[in-house]
């Protein structure tokens, strides 16, 4: 047994830490925690405003997942106070969610997860004429199928589209060469490029990655141009209660909305899809493939007994959440939970969330066991309308407040709370939504079938036909994880499409509208109203829960995707889906976890960390700083 301390974990964004215990001689996981270090507290700020105001402070949660916070709060304050927002909105809502999927997914594939798969170190070794032909292979082999034909098309060719020239990959790899041979490493710095990992991929696979690594740092900008037209910025853009900001006029050429600027949307829309089918999904199945061919199937922890998803993209504009009526609209019918899928998705359980489910102080709440909180009152659990955000921090088993050695597994340890579904923890994100409908589709429980959901079901036969395995074997997995983001990402790619010409549509119709602001003025709104912004976002399901009075914010709590697969364990329910994926993660070199790194990396999490590993006795054995501005310290 052995205990060591990486600190911090980079390329991701916010705080964690967690801790693992781990076999040495066997490399198996015993035990693990994860800890968020961060005070998050915007609730508190939130409290006694005006609810119309609440999505514009409520976003700064995240400079990354912006546009995800302020859509699940103008949607919660709109179903407290019944309020129907306009078909524009709806479409021009639903593309910049689908846009911001886009490229949020890109953004971790290529530049916060990359670099646990490939390594520059081993690209200087490739062959550029052998990774030309790589390429060549992977546009050929790796094609998974796309929605068709479109209406609006107006792209007379890819704009985008991968370099596949010996040339090209001479010249990176000269680059490359340049940088490894200065010992200057740059943003390659601070990773163990000589763990065995990095030896499972051929060079030319490596030099390719690398390539496409520095092109997206260029491409993924214009991804999120419909945020600046339609939000006026990004990140950060603006929303407005009842609808959008933005005017639309095919006259005026002063207009926020006019013909100009949607062919600058529909340009970053074809980017984006382009992107996606060409870059990302080949380069991700060659990568994923070589790692099931080589045994690689760990990682999946929670994501083969239980998932829980949203539901995505209403279709049409709905009267509210709590009502039942967002559920009705769903172009994807995601919302529920699937349990032991891992079992095959025929003997699968799934459960529907609907608005009964919602509302119900039972189903979905909130324990502190273990994190820095406290709730005033004997209940263990809370409802988030009901929900407390009281600080009740105390010191680490070994070390004080401002120096961290041991977390108290036995007591709090996290400044996340613990999500629970019907008492227990649930795994978010792209792969629990893809599970929940592969499961529903098997089990006939998608009538009228959707093209996004059969869109999802051919995704996934395609991977499971390139891996020669059942869905239930890889994709409850890392690799599973990771290759379903990517899937992910094509569907929201094809998804900004088809609201973009659903928006074209309505415009040439004559519909103009893209806010209602009958219900603006608070003299008609009703003395108490509680609503819920219900919203699948890129990580994960995302709630914001309102309570207002007086006409003003009397409650607020959000419930993010890192909460519920970060949380900290529970006494009733257990581990929560990142302890559970280290627990179910083999360490070849515990002085350099990688496998850690990269399973915690595969849910793209929304915070910074550190891992630890740690002997049976408690022993603290050795610590590895990644931060190349520090150096390394190594305490034995």
């Amino acid at each position: 047994m052995k205990r060591v301390v990486v600190d911090p974990i980079t390329r991701i964004e916010g705080h964690l830490r967690v801790e693992v215990v781990v076999d040495e001689a066997t490399g198996r996981v015993t035990d693990a925690l994860s800890s968020g270090t961060a005070w998050r507290g915007l609730e508190l700020v939130l409290k006694d405003r005006d609810p119309r105001d609440a999505w514009a402070y409520i976003q700064r949660i995240c400079g990354v997942c912006t546009t995800a916070h302020a859509l699940a709060s103008v949607r919660s304050v709109e179903d407290a106070l019944g309020i129907t927002i306009p078909k524009n909105a709806n479409y021009i809502r639903n593309l910049m969610a689908a846009s911001l999927t886009v490229q949020d997914h890109i953004v971790h594939f290529y530049h916060l997860h990359a670099l646990d798969w490939v390594s520059p170190l081993e690209a200087v070794k490739a062959d550029p004429a052998a990774t030309a032909a790589l390429q060549v292979n992977l546009l050929n082999g790796y094609q998974l199928p796309m929605r068709g034909a479109f209406k609006t098309d107006t792209e007379a060719y890819p704009k985008d589209f991968p370099e596949a020239t010996p040339q090209y990959f001479a010249a990176i790899k000269a680059k490359v060469q340049h940088i490894v041979a200065s010992g200057q490493l740059g943003i390659f710095s601070a990773n163990w490029w000589d763990h065995p990992d990095y030896q499972l991929l051929p060079p030319e696979v490596h030099l390719l990655a690398v390539a496409h690594y520095l092109e997206m740092l260029d491409k993924q900008r214009e991804l999120v141009t419909p945020h600046v037209i339609f939000g006026g910025k990004n990140p950060h853009p603006h929303y407005v209660v009842g609808g959008m900001p933005c005017s639309i006029s095919m006259e005026d050429g002063n207009a926020p909305i006019n013909t100009s600027r949607l062919a600058i949307v529909d340009r970053a829309i074809n980017v984006g899809r382009s992107l996606a089918n060409t870059y990302y999904l080949p380069d991700l199945l060659a990568i994923g493939h070589i790692y099931v061919q080589k045994g690689k199937v760990d990682g999946g922890g929670l994501a083969g007994t239980r998932v829980m998803s949203c539901g995505a993209y209403p279709d049409e504009p709905f009267t509210g959440v709590t009502n039942g009526n967002f559920f009705e609209k769903l172009l994807i019918r995601s919302n529920g939970v699937v349990e032991n899928f891992k079992a095959g998705a025929a003997k699968a359980q799934f459960t529907e969330l609907d608005a009964t489910a919602l509302t119900h102080p039972d189903i979905i709440n909130e324990a502190v066991d273990h994190a820095w909180y406290k709730y005033d009152g004997s209940d263990r659990t809370l409802h988030p309308w009901e929900g407390q955000t009281v600080h009740n921090f105390t010191n680490p088993k070994e070390g004080n407040a401002t120096n961290w050695k041991f977390l108290d597994e036995n007591g709090k340890y996290s400044w996340l709370k613990t999500p629970l579904w019907n008492n227990k923890v649930c795994e978010v994100g792209p792969l629990a939504k893809y599970i929940v409908i592969y499961t529903k589709f098997v089990q006939g429980l998608l009538p009228n079938i959707s093209w996004a959901e059969q869109f999802m079901i051919d995704q996934i036969n395609a991977v499971s036909k390139v891996l020669n395995l059942a869905p239930e074997v890889w994709m409850p997995t890392m690799v599973g994880r990771t290759a379903v983001r990517g899937l992910d990402c094509q569907l929201a790619a094809e998804m900004a499409k088809y609201f973009f010409e659903k928006l074209i549509t309505n415009i040439k119709n004559g519909d103009t509208a893209v806010a209602d602001s009958s219900k603006w003025q608070k003299h008609t709104w009703p003395a108490t109203a509680k609503g819920v912004g219900w919203y699948e976002a890129p990580r994960g399901a995302l709630s914001h829960w309102i309570v207002i009075e007086k006409q003003k914010v009397a409650n607020y709590q959000c419930v993010v995707p890192t909460t519920w697969n970060a949380c900290p364990r529970d006494d009733e329910a257990g581990h929560g889906a990142y302890e559970l994926s280290m627990m179910d993660t083999h360490v070849q070199i515990p002085d350099k976890p990688l496998e850690i790194v990269k399973v915690i990396r595969s849910f793209d999490p929304c915070m910074a960390c550190a891992t630890h590993v740690f002997n049976a006795k408690g022993e603290k054995l050795r610590t590895v700083t990644t931060d190349p501005y520090i150096g390394t310290r190594v305490d034995e």
